[in-house]
């Protein structure tokens, strides 16, 4: 941003200064009318063939590939920040030029997840990146993982640097995950160095806003995901639908059925009615951001915690989202295997 003093008039005419740069042509497909997406680990888009299979899928057209997961890796190397490199997350699961260039040619549009403060290993090798304990050591969740500071600028920059080499390798969407400040573990013991007297929602919101504004010259898209209840309440995790619809293109809920507890939304066992619980989680999140410009696409569960998922189970979610008119779905399941016909549902 100019500071509006010290310049000449000359060097305000000069063609370099005035002139805007205009954003990148993206070679890949248009965002789709109705996204028709799975989740894919960078560990399983190592293995040989394993992309190409996801892209056959019948009635699949996004696919939503990992960057940076909730281990702290980085799915590449050689076009990882120079501090990735550095710690040791930089990785080799995937090239990514190649590996978008060849979905692309497959028509698929291609979303990269970049998951931001949960970062075991930038925590451990830069504690002076992490939230802290009370006595100073590096603060962990229940699992033992550790997370980065969500006040600290340089946090923001290491995230937003791995999101410009995807964005730059040909990504279509960069969709940020765990943008927040942590769910469990021992929050009380949690120190944030240079904490600002500011809701948890407004530092959020900043970063958000940080990172959307400086990769939209790429050309990509932007969108976050957040937690299915974050529009029913206030979480304490600083995730403000109302707020986060103004500045990005999409908004991910992960509204999954069997996250919910009984008599959550009204109902004695949410994940018995999943279309139901769906809906009304849906609901809620068309009141928040009404008045915003993001695009809702849930994230609906391909899963079971009881057994393998039935069709109707995820069909349900399906018919929840067409329902409250959601831009489409993803369909999460970590293991990568997803129910045949989910995503050809009529």
């Amino acid at each position: 941003m100019p500071d509006g003093g010290g310049t000449s008039g000359k060097e305000a005419d000069a063609p370099e200064v005035a002139k805007k740069k205009a954003a990148p042509k993206r070679t890949g497909p248009p965002v789709p009318k109705t996204i028709r997406g799975v989740h894919v680990t960078m560990a399983l888009a190592s293995i040989p063939g394993k992309i190409q299979e996801y892209a056959s899928m019948l009635g699949l057209n996004t696919i939503e590939l990992d960057i940076k997961d909730e281990n702290g890796e980085v799915a590449f190397h050689r076009l990882a920040p120079p501090l990735a490199r550095r710690v040791g997350s930089a990785m080799r699961y995937y090239d990514p030029v190649k590996t978008v260039k060849a979905l692309h040619a497959d028509g698929i549009y291609v979303i990269g997840r970049v998951v931001c403060f949960e970062d075991p290993i930038l925590s451990e090798k830069r504690p002076d990146l992490a939230i802290r304990t009370t006595g100073g050591g590096v603060w962990r969740n229940h699992a033992g993982l550790g997370w980065t500071n969500p006040y600290d600028k340089r946090v923001w920059d290491y995230n937003l640097d791995v999101a410009r080499a995807a964005a730059k390798a040909g990504f279509d969407e960069i969709q940020f995950d765990y943008v927040r400040f942590p769910s469990d573990g021992d929050i009380d013991s949690a120190v944030f160095p240079g904490k600002r007297r500011e809701a948890m929602a407004v530092t959020i919101s900043r970063w958000v806003h940080y990172a959307t504004k400086r990769l939209k010259p790429l050309g990509v898209r932007v969108s976050v995901d957040v937690f299915g209840l974050s529009a029913t309440r206030d979480l304490g995790i600083g995730q403000s639908p109302r707020r986060l619809s103004k500045i990005v293109d999409a908004i991910y809920p992960m509204v999954y059925p069997s996250h919910y507890g009984p008599g959550e939304h009204g109902l004695d066992s949410p994940p018995s009615v999943p279309g139901k619980t769906v809906g009304r989680s849906l609901r809620d999140f068309r009141r928040q951001m009404k008045r915003g410009k993001a695009q809702l696409v849930p994230w609906l569960e391909d899963f079971s915690f009881s057994g393998s998922p039935t069709l109707d189970h995820v069909q349900e979610q399906i018919f929840a989202a067409r329902r409250w008119k959601s831009g489409g779905f993803l369909l999460w399941n970590a293991a990568g295997v997803y129910t045949e016909g989910a995503l050809t549902t009529p």
